[in-house]
């Protein structure tokens, strides 16, 4: 079953709970990352502009510094037309007793501080002159640093919310793939469930009917509830294989004559053949094999089973066994070649036509993995199914 990746629907309430849980998880460590990236990002980009700013702005004052230093040795006076276009900032020329002698600063300004910030605005102020031309300190006013750091933030803020609105829908995205496995997972116990109900009210209510007060004992009758006995007997073996084994429980191998085993199996399976007017032919070799009886019966009884639910009335199955190799052979609908390589998968049902829960065949598979024992799988539809087992 497949998950629609843009919408997340038809989950239950632990599933919604898990879903926003990682959701938010993912959102806020992403943001919280995300801010300190940006925050140092900040940091570092605005020293940057103040030491470029800062620099340039020495820079300024030491020129000023040299040109009047140069224009009073050389007994010439200030041209300040000439210096504003030349500095290309604010600035400002002061006396010994701080008066302003040139420049556009009109800010109150503290000359025995080096730097100082005045309205948003650094203000640098240089002593090199030394009363050359009666200047003793000049003052640089930069004018354009506070634009650049709210340049700087506006293009932080818009990239903040780019990649993280991209993280968001990511984060997303993840959560579908993060709670896609448990809804299927979900969904097949769901499925599960339903077919083993519907699994066991078939046998039960046969034997609920041969049994009630107006029931006549007659051998039909009798047949029919032994036939359904064996088939919640059968259910109930696979359930327990599959979920309440003991892990820590070992199996016992020994030699079996598997010949001996499949013939006591195929007298088993006569009664649930003739229902369906089945002809099992058999061709038995002696053969022996080193495995546990029970598991050995449920492999082939699984599939014995299969050959007789998805045959068609009056067919045949024929069971071989020559050299270690056994192969069962039925008449029956057939599989799509497409979907051979799924069918050992937990819960997976190639047709809808015939009952079952999707469990028998994911047991042949373990068995065989158990023992090393090599499964092929030929099938046409309409045709037949083939297993052949290779010991």
């Amino acid at each position: 079953m497949k998950q629609s990746k843009g919408l997340v629907i038809d989950l239950t309430r632990s599933e919604k709970n898990t879903f926003f849980r990682f959701l938010g998880l993912y959102l806020g460590s992403s943001f919280i990352l995300l801010s300190v990236i940006f925050y140092l990002f900040y940091k570092i980009e605005s020293k940057l502009h103040y030491d470029l700013i800062t620099s340039n702005m020495q820079n300024v004052a030491s020129k000023v510094s040299s040109s009047i230093i140069y224009a009073h040795m050389s007994e010439l006076t200030i041209n300040t037309t000439k210096l504003a276009k030349f500095i290309k900032y604010d600035y400002a020329l002061y006396d010994k007793n701080h008066r302003r002698l040139a420049g556009n600063i009109d800010d109150r300004i503290n000359l025995g501080e080096r730097l100082q910030k005045i309205d948003e605005n650094y203000i640098l102020v240089d002593g090199t002159p030394r009363g050359h031309l009666g200047v003793y300190h000049i003052a640089i006013k930069e004018n354009f640093f506070k634009d650049k750091i709210t340049k700087l933030i506006e293009d932080i803020i818009l990239y903040f919310v780019i990649i993280y609105s991209i993280i968001a829908i990511i984060g997303y995205y993840l959560a579908n793939l993060f709670i896609t496995p448990i809804i299927n997972e979900r969904r097949k116990l769901n499925n599960f469930i339903k077919d083993t109900t519907h699994e066991l009210n078939t046998p039960i209510t046969a034997i609920l009917m041969s049994t009630s007060k107006d029931a006549i004992p007659t051998e039909k009758n009798m047949q029919r509830i032994n036939l359904s006995a064996k088939r919640i007997s059968e259910i109930y073996k696979d359930l327990v294989y599959l979920f309440l084994q003991d892990s820590s429980k070992k199996t016992t191998p020994s030699n079996l004559q598997l010949d001996k085993i499949l013939k006591e199996q195929i007298e088993y399976f006569e009664s649930f053949a003739s229902k369906k007017q089945l002809k099992i032919i058999s061709h038995l070799e002696p053969s022996t094999f080193l495995i546990d009886k029970e598991n050995f019966i449920r492999l082939v009884n699984n599939i014995i089973s299969n050959a007789i639910k998805y045959n068609n009335i009056g067919g045949t199955i024929n069971i071989k066994l020559k050299d270690n190799t056994l192969s069962i052979e039925d008449t029956g609908i057939g599989i799509k070649k497409e979907l051979l390589k799924d069918i050992f998968n937990r819960y997976y049902r190639a047709t809808k036509d015939q009952g079952g829960f999707g469990i028998g065949l994911n047991i042949v598979y373990h068995i065989c993995q158990e023992y090393n024992i090599k499964i092929e799988v030929e099938s046409e539809e309409k045709i037949g199914t083939t297993f052949t087992l290779t010991f």
